[in-house]
């Protein structure tokens, strides 16, 4: 592995950099501004915990059925067999949470509102914490710390690992 990465993309790296340095910059058909445009107020249904919240809805309802079979298969030592319907859920919520993300975003360009980068990642995230905690509160019961530091761990390294793959 080291050797296709010494022998293949060293040399296209610096192949590629000599080519960019070589070309002239393209010239951008609209002077841009230093100073950023202030954001006009926006309603209350426009900010962010809310289009988070909201955002999240969506995508967690879309598998959380499976969701919990998965869950409760894990935490009572059972087999998980099903892994065709895993992959197409798996699908359905990469869908959603990539159309939702897209709703919500246009939403806030509409309103003038420039600063989506958070927001679109957070939007779609949001749907791992419903998935975490409604879990936590209405099926499983847990006593004693360190239980509840292994399953709050656990989630939040899934957490991370899901957030990221969107």
């Amino acid at each position: 592995m080291l050797l296709l990465w010494g022998a293949i993309n060293t040399p296209l790296v610096y192949v590629g950099s000599y080519f960019g340095f070589k070309t002239t910059p393209p010239e951008t058909p609209v002077r841009t501004n230093k100073i950023p445009r202030q954001v006009p107020p926006q309603p209350w249904y426009m900010s962010p915990w809310f289009s988070a919240l909201v955002g999240g809805v969506l995508p967690f309802g879309a598998v959380f059925i499976e969701l919990f079979f998965i869950l409760t298969s894990m935490w009572l030592h059972q087999t998980y067999y099903i892994f065709g319907i895993l992959f197409l859920v798996y699908v359905i919520l990469v869908l959603t949470c990539a159309e939702i993300t897209i709703v919500l975003c246009y939403f806030q360009l509409c309103g003038e509102d420039y600063r989506w980068w958070w927001r679109s990642f957070f939007t779609s995230g949001s749907s791992a914490l419903y998935g975490e905690f409604i879990y936590f509160w209405l099926f499983l019961v847990i006593f004693g710390y360190f239980w509840l530091f292994g399953y709050f761990g656990y989630f939040w390294f899934f957490l991370v690992i899901y957030v990221w793959e969107m």
